[in-house]
């Protein structure tokens, strides 16, 4: 919680600092070396001095000017209500593939949140279009060298971006790429292209990846990942998936692109996601060629690392745990979205040929909440699984896959939380985790340390 000129205290850590220093939860901090916070970013400037001024209102009112000296990187050892110490920025774009515009009414309030802050981009890695952000917001990035900072870029034709994000300042705030990105300072940006059939493709993709090269190295990397389309569209921009003669179009130019860049570069830059190589139905890249998977998380080399890992530990848990194979006597089942599908079965499949006592029945979960035309398993519903894995003999466990599920909670988009699958499918529900040590483990009911290299 943030509170006019203060920021709420949440968390003294016991032994800190703040502790020794009578300070509490619930208290304010007003000002450090007389200066206002505004968030967290400067508070993390502030509090590198090893000589300290800080105001704090108690909770009875009282306020208590503290001085205080310390290390130069030692923590005063609190944390605050709001871990950001300032409201988030919301999103001022209509951009024409937004999929926050294409869900049904009725979810949960935080879905509908359209958040575009550089800050989250720093902390957590979302991705900002930049047409929010004022000179005195790049100059702090600058300052307080927030880097990486992950940039949506969908093009760099002004007028273009312009329409696609419903900005007409949009095409403008790409001039704030030259300053971050000016020679000597040191700010590290990803991007990100949403693709958009017959909108960015095609000649205007080749431009955006000619653009974009020059701002190599500041711009370490950018992923062209395919627009998502619900069935939720009404009234929206007419957008048409792509098939996969498409998919296999992109992957084709991004392909002579890294080429290109790793030649001139060292690195190979544009990233095509998963998606496009399901899409296409072709092989993943090989590893060398993500860079060291530095766009993992918006999809783009998630499988090519998965299947490593699971061939890696497969071979290790046939060499080293052949006796406790041998003896598995069990009956799972797993659930997940029609992109990953094909490559769980074969996975499960190849498990079950060397061990006759395991019997793993795979099944695809069809998106019917948002329609058919989303594919990936993270955003699948609970009434999804449950309507369509009713009456099914899904024998001792049923694996769902993580990415289901919020961060540090156990509800999914739905609301529908993991207990009451359990209760309305009556097993035991396991949530499998995104890595292939910890499937294999998953499948022959084996301890995933003992799998991964040392």
């Amino acid at each position: 919680m943030t509170k006019k000129n203060g920021h709420v205290i949440g968390v003294v850590v016991p032994g800190s600092i703040a502790e020794e220093m009578g300070i509490e939860p619930g208290d304010m901090l007003l000002k450090i070396n007389d200066e206002e916070i505004g968030d967290i970013f400067d508070y993390q400037f502030l509090v590198q001095d090893d000589h300290l001024d800080i105001l704090v209102k108690k909770k009875d009112g009282e306020e208590w000017l503290l001085d205080i000296d310390k290390d130069f990187d030692e923590e005063l050892g609190i944390e605050f209500e709001n871990g950001l110490m300032d409201d988030y920025r919301s999103c001022c774009n209509k951009c024409i593939f937004c999929f926050i515009d294409q869900m049904p009414k009725g979810m949960r309030p935080t879905l509908y949140f359209k958040d575009d802050d550089s800050r989250l981009s720093f902390l957590q890695g979302n991705y900002v279009t930049l047409t929010n952000m004022s000179d005195a917001d790049i100059d702090r990035i600058l300052k307080y060298h927030l880097s990486p900072i992950n940039v949506s870029f969908q093009t760099t034709n002004p007028e273009l971006r312009c329409k696609m994000l419903g900005n007409r300042f949009a095409g403008e705030a790409l001039k704030k790429v030259d300053k971050l990105c000016a020679e000597g300072s040191g700010i590290e940006l990803n991007g990100q292209i949403v693709l958009c059939k017959g909108v960015n493709d095609g000649d205007e993709l080749e431009r955006s990846i000619s653009d974009l090269t020059k701002y190599i190295p500041n711009l370490q990397s950018v992923s062209v990942v395919p627009v998502g389309l619900s069935k939720h569209r009404e009234g929206l921009y007419p957008l048409e998936p792509f098939d996969g003669e498409d998919a296999a179009k992109v992957i084709d130019q991004i392909e002579r692109w890294q080429k290109k860049v790793y030649n001139e570069h060292g690195i190979h830059f544009i990233h095509a996601s998963d998606e496009w190589y399901f899409l296409a139905g072709r092989d993943f890249p090989e590893a060398e060629r993500y860079d060291g998977y530095i766009q993992l998380e918006n999809g783009v080399g998630m499988m090519r690392l998965f299947i490593d890992e699971y061939e890696d530990a497969f071979r290790r848990a046939v060499a080293t745990r052949a006796k406790e194979i041998a003896a598995v006597n069990r009956h799972i089942s797993m659930a997940t979205g029609r992109l990953v599908y094909p490559c769980i079965r074969d996975m499960a499949a190849k498990a079950m040929q060397i061990c006759p006592g395991l019997k793993v029945d795979v099944y695809e979960i069809i998106n019917e909440f948002f329609g058919e035309r989303i594919t990936v398993s993270g955003l699948l519903t609970g009434q999804d699984i449950i309507g369509q894995l009713r009456g099914k003999d899904l024998g001792q466990m049923l694996y769902l896959p993580e990415n289901l599920l919020r961060s540090g909670d156990d509800f999914l988009l739905d609301d529908v939380r993991v207990p009451d699958i359990e209760r309305e499918l009556n097993v035991p529900v396991g949530i499998a985790k995104s890595d292939g040590y910890e499937f294999v483990a998953d499948l022959f009911g084996l301890d995933a340390s003992e799998l991964m290299p040392e």
